[in-house]
């Protein structure tokens, strides 16, 4: 419906509370106090058709009797009335609604039943949007607007936060007030029946007084718009995004790896690293890492140079960058003999650089000086730690006067208690991000990283990998849907395969056989050796059944075989009818590598592509990326870049690399044929043999 639908919402001259009561610490009448009290100028009518007056403010029966029509109006009524409340709203021709009224979907069927009906009667009034329900409200405190139950109100800032939840919202605005954070907007969204992310990010990345965004995300209800929304604007203002739910207590029986391993949460990661998001994974952090990526200073990789005055501090922040995923940056020859020059012989040699307990400011600066100036050192960390011969103030105006004088990102760590507290200001007020302990730095030095290799990928040109087709992929997908879609919820290995293979994808051809004289005529047809697999459209993973079994070299082994492999999946899965092998050639995997490639179509976000550690033991590692189809060339490789096995497939210890321009080429291909085929829930290739040139 466009921005300006929102404007409403956060620039009203008249609001309507509807649903308020006389007590003042109900919701109605806690939002009509929280109005009044933060001095907002705009005229407010109470809806009550049970009073005259609320809090020494006339009261209305209710909406039709108005003198003017809001631009705003709050339900805080009883769950069971708002339907109609929203229909009398609609009727007055009321735009903009704030539903803060709860006993919705969260709270079973006849909650689900009641947001219906409201989406119902929304759906009627042109342009009517809806924040809401089950929300906090929204504050906008450089208008002095504070339309929500919260206690008190944020000072303003540039920070523009969105929460589906309203507990949160209540402990953020509590820290936000003790920690002195201010904020642009300020929005509890609810259960998001109308207005959700995708809408906010596109209206606050307009907005010049946001010069960041955080989410507080739980699910999100429609991901193409929230795509289009973070992608837009990612580029110009950082999008900080908090996932709640990341572990469900249960998950659903899957019928492919695939399935299993491309978790919700892995799903929600992927989409943030498309859009150009930086995640938090701490709530605690989120403004730690707002604060640091909006100061503007991105890095150019992952490398940090360590300054310290305590060899602990800063052995405690180099175990925690290597955790992160960090590198602990190598320093040059140049850097170490300058370091050499200026420094007392007992420092530490190393990154981290310990100055020594006794060092001064000077000492402290010209150290930091000296790593900032190394081509191989993309970010600086100073930790300090409270000395009698070093004054935290001078240095924090030492670090400041640096961090005016270079592109690259400077954090501190100043640790301590309030002999710290000036320097922290000082730090602060000269673009310096600072922080109370060496893990709060480096979680938010890693997750500018992530975000500078997500946005990175939002600009990069992908090289041209020319990927042709043998067939007409419309007249082929008629063809194939029409003969195989209707015959049952699950493809053979055989037919599967033969969809691979017209899209350009190489496999083995796999020769069905139902008896072990079959199996042996079937291997003499294809040449030994050969693998065996079972065949049965109720068993998808194999080996959990006994029904793999390689490398056999002649008749006798492949009936051995295929009795082995029956009698073992009748065994294991005595549901399973027919029950039958293939037979196929036993791939040469010298030197290869063993991967997964998959498809799952997720319920919010659609085809999902996945690339991972393959073999038998695909799920237990969990070394997996999720990426979003079509791919180009950059996405294709940055997926398999982000792996831990990309060492491995780049060339390990003498190893030869796989074809790597190959494996990008097939990875493209299938992200064609997923698009082509949204009909398919999950699809598996396991093991993807990768194999040098």
């Amino acid at each position: 419906m466009g921005v300006q639908n929102l404007d409403r919402f956060f620039n009203p001259q008249r609001i309507a509370i509807i649903g308020v009561t006389i007590n003042p610490n109900s919701v109605g009448g806690k939002v009509l106090g929280n109005l009044v009290g933060s001095g907002f100028t705009g005229v407010v009518y109470p809806v009550n058709p049970d009073s005259e007056a609320v809090q020494g403010i006339p009261c209305y029966p209710d909406v039709q009797h108005l003198p003017r029509t809001p631009d705003v109006g709050v339900i805080c009524s009883p769950a069971e009335q708002v339907p109609d409340l929203v229909r009398q709203c609609g009727e007055t021709g009321i735009k903009a609604l704030i539903i803060m009224s709860a006993g919705f979907k969260e709270v079973g069927a006849e909650g689900k039943a009641l947001e219906e009906r409201i989406k119902a009667e929304a759906r009627r009034f042109d342009g009517l949007r809806i924040i809401g329900p089950n929300c906090l409200g929204i504050i906008v405190p450089r208008s002095k607007l504070n339309v929500s139950f919260a206690n008190g109100t944020p000072k303003a800032g540039h920070v523009a936060f969105i929460s589906q939840s309203g507990a949160l919202c209540t402990s953020v605005l509590d820290w936000a007030l003790e920690a002195g954070i201010g904020f642009s907007y300020f929005v509890s969204i609810g259960n998001t029946i109308d207005v959700d992310f995708g809408d906010l990010i596109d209206y606050f990345g307009q907005d010049d007084y946001s010069k960041s965004i955080i989410l507080y995300i739980e699910s999100i209800t429609r991901p193409r718009r929230f795509m289009t929304a973070a992608r837009a604007f990612a580029r110009s203002k950082p999008i900080l995004a908090y996932k709640a739910g990341r572990f469900p207590e249960s998950a659903q029986a899957a019928a492919s790896h695939t399935g299993a391993m491309a978790s919700e949460d892995a799903v929600y990661d992927a989409a943030f690293r498309r859009a150009g998001l930086a995640r938090v994974f701490d709530i605690g952090d989120i403004f730690d890492c707002a604060e640091l990526i909006g100061r503007g200073r991105i890095p150019k990789g992952p490398r940090l140079g360590i300054i310290t005055n305590a060899g602990g501090p800063g052995v405690m922040a180099t175990d925690a960058l290597i955790a992160a995923g960090g590198v602990l940056a190598k320093l040059t020859d140049a850097t170490m003999e300058t370091l050499n020059q200026n420094l007392p012989s007992a420092w530490s040699h190393r990154n981290p650089v310990d100055v020594l307990g006794d060092a001064g400011s000077k000492r402290m600066e010209k150290a930091t000086e000296i790593v900032l100036a190394d081509p191989g050192v993309d970010a600086v960390l100073v930790i300090l730690t409270p000395q009698a011969m070093t004054n935290p103030t001078v240095v924090a105006k030492a670090v400041g006067k640096l961090a005016a004088a270079t592109p690259k990102p400077i954090l501190a760590a100043w640790l301590g208690g309030v002999t710290m507290r000036e320097g922290m200001r000082l730090l602060i007020e000269n673009n310096v991000a600072a922080y109370q302990t060496p893990e709060q730095a480096i979680r938010a030095f890693m997750t500018l990283v992530a975000y500078a290799r997500n946005l990175q990928s939002l600009y990069e040109t992908p090289k041209d990998i020319p990927v042709q087709f043998q067939m007409n992929r419309e007249t082929q997908r008629a063809e194939f849907v029409g003969r195989h879609f209707t015959s049952g919820p699950l493809l053979s290995e055989v037919v599967s395969k033969q969809l691979l293979a017209t899209y350009g994808v190489a496999v083995t051809v796999p020769y069905p056989a139902g008896s072990a004289d079959e199996a042996a005529a079937a291997a003499r047809q294809v040449g030994f050796p050969v693998v065996l697999k079972v065949y049965s459209p109720q068993i998808t993973h194999k080996s959990d059944v006994g029904g793999v079994v390689l490398g056999l070299e002649n008749d006798d082994q492949v009936r051995a075989a295929f009795e082995k492999i029956v009698a073992s999946a009748q065994a294991k899965h005595p549901g399973a009818a027919p029950i039958g092998v293939t037979v196929q050639a036993m791939a040469d995997i010298k030197d290869g590598v063993e991967l997964i490639l998959g498809v799952k179509k997720d319920p919010a976000f659609g085809t999902v592509m996945m690339i991972g550690m393959g073999g038998v033991n695909a799920e237990l590692f969990g070394d997996r990326r999720l990426g979003f189809p079509p791919l180009n060339e950059r996405l294709a490789r940055q997926l398999l870049e982000s792996l831990k096995i990309w060492p491995l497939l780049n060339g390990y210890r003498g190893r030869p690399p796989v074809n790597i321009d190959k494996l990008v080429e097939v990875l493209i291909r299938m992200s064609y044929l997923a698009a082509d085929y949204p009909e398919i829930t999950e699809l598996d290739i396991n093991p993807l043999l990768a194999t040098p040139k």
